[in-house]
């Protein structure tokens, strides 16, 4: 359905995308997670439509999306970072506004509408103005405006920014449900529980590349993957931490805590305490880790998802 090709973008010095490649198959969800800065949105804007990138190539259900950009925008959805929406017009007249747009036929597009507002949830709500809103019920009125046509592809790009519970598990069952009616999916996120509950596929971007990519399962068992040992210290200075380093190699450091990334957390652990105690340490509280997405994300990148 989607292949990307050798992708750049540069903005004046900075080389957001440094040349990634990818392919999502039809009926995929596949989610793309990186830390801010990584080149997320990036990739989500040149894919549809809203940016061009200096080098490479992006199709479409079949389509060029240099040569035919028109044919690829018939097919895709965007739900941005951003709400676009209209507050002084009601739900129901932002609806009718973004399906004109995409020429949805007149009695089409009332159906559709009525249809999309009881799948979120707001058809009782459909005449009041979108400025009495709350947050989470604008997002399902913006994701509900990029299914007004119908497409084949929907991207969306952190569609549970600041919501409540309530309407992130409502946008959960619609993306569960869109994905089991063959919907292929772009989902980026900040929120690691949401790739592993709806992505079939996770890609990881990290400095402008693709650093993994598989399903879940593929993560976990690369060989490069560790388990985690996490203390956190009510004395570590930065002497302490170099003479930890000294002795072990593969950690990170967060504050107060370090992480140590260990193939034998039954073996090692016991050592790890030791060095810990022999340089000064005193030890607050310890966590074992097993693989997860997010010690598979920290491992690959040295940062956690929702770093600054």
């Amino acid at each position: 359905m989607i292949n990307v090709s050798n992708l750049r973008k540069t903005f004046d010095t900075i080389e957001a995308l440094k040349g990634i490649s990818f392919n999502i198959q039809q009926g995929e969800c596949y989610g793309l997670l990186g830390p801010n800065g990584a080149g997320k949105t990036t990739t989500i804007s040149i894919m549809s439509t809203l940016l061009e990138p200096n080098e490479g190539k992006v199709s479409i259900a079949g389509y060029d999306l240099k040569k035919n950009p028109l044919e690829c925008k018939k097919n895709i959805g965007v739900v941005t970072q951003e709400i676009a929406l209209y507050n002084e017009l009601s739900a129901y007249d932002n609806l009718q506004f973004w399906g004109g747009l995409y020429n949805v036929p007149k009695l089409e597009l009332k159906a559709r509408i009525d249809e999309l507002l009881n799948l979120f949830g707001l058809l009782e709500r459909k005449n009041d103005k979108v400025k009495t809103y709350s947050g989470g019920m604008k997002r399902r009125i913006n994701i509900a405006s990029a299914l007004l046509h119908m497409p084949n592809v929907l991207f969306m790009d952190e569609p549970t920014v600041g919501i409540d519970p309530q309407s992130r598990n409502l946008i959960f069952e619609v993306v569960e449900k869109l994905h089991k009616e063959g919907m292929t999916i772009i989902y980026t996120t900040h929120y690691m529980e949401e790739a592993e509950r709806l992505c079939n596929r996770i890609g990881i971007i990290d400095d402008g590349i693709i650093v993994a990519q598989g399903t879940l399962d593929e993560l976990k068992t690369s060989g490069s993957m560790k388990e985690t040992v996490v203390i956190s210290f009510t004395n570590l200075t930065e002497k302490r931490f170099t003479k930890i380093s000294n002795d072990w190699n593969d950690h990170q450091r967060f504050d107060d805590t370090i992480h140590f990334f260990s193939k034998n957390i039954q073996g090692d652990l016991s050592k790890i305490i030791l060095k810990c105690n022999e340089v000064g340490l005193d030890i607050l509280h310890i966590d074992i880790r097993k693989i997860t997405l997010e010690t598979i994300f920290l491992s690959l990148t040295g940062k956690h998802l929702r770093d600054k």
